[in-house]
Formats: structure tokens, C-alpha cells, sequence
């Protein structure tokens, strides 16, 4: 299974809901190891905050930065291993099922 996550909102007689229940998201909140969510964010933080970092990826074109936004975000601050090292669960340029475009990444879950 290959996760593409995209969160929309139900609008419903003008007010605008969140997909999840309150509960839900309270519960898997209360879940988060908070020292490691406050490390990543640090981590986030630092690289992305960066004002030369910032200029640099301002200026690359999308194709040169897709693969380095891949390794820094995904990798080095959420802990996924991306392809072709062993026990990928991340890869690039992963063919969509439903139209066969491609996305820039992908998660892998169950080596779908």
C-alpha cells in the first residue's frame, strides 16, 4: 500500500469541519512521544529555517530540490529509509494507481 496523504475538509452549511473527530485526533495526539516530536520540530527547524537554505531552494528549479526535500524532511527528521537502501519504506517518482501520473515520493507500507 503506498499512503499519499491529503487532508480536505467537509464543508457542510458553511461551516467547515475537520475529517477527524475531536476524540480521534485527541487520541493519537496523546499517544506522540513529545520529546521526539519536540526534537524533529528542532531538527525541522534548523535546516529549514535556515535563510541560506531558504534562498538555495528558492532558487533550485523543483526536480533539483525534489530528492534532497525527500532525504532532509522524510529521512533525517521523520526517520524513514528512502530507496535503494535496504528496508525502504520511502521511494521516489512512485507511479499514482488511480490516473498513473507520478508523485515526487511515496510512503511504503506493507511493501505496496
Amino acid at each position: 500500500m503506498v499512503l499519499f496523504i491529503y487532508l480536505p475538509y467537509i464543508y457542510n452549511n458553511d461551516k467547515t469541519m475537520g475529517l477527524f473527530q475531536k476524540s480521534v485526533v485527541k487520541s493519537y495526539l496523546d499517544r506522540l512521544d513529545m520529546h521526539r516530536v519536540s526534537s524533529a520540530f528542532d531538527e525541522y527547524k534548523s535546516y529549514f529555517s535556515n535563510p541560506i537554505t531558504q534562498q538555495n531552494i528558492r532558487k533550485a528549479k523543483e526536480e533539483q530540490y525534489q530528492e534532497g526535500f525527500l532525504r532532509e524532511l522524510f529521512v533525517k527528521i521523520l526517520g524513514y529509509t528512502i530507496n535503494p537502501d535496504p528496508g525502504f519504506n520511502l521511494t521516489t517518482e512512485q507511479k499514482n494507481i488511480s490516473d498513473g501520473k507520478k508523485a515526487d515520493g511515496a510512503i511504503i507500507i506493507n511493501d505496496k
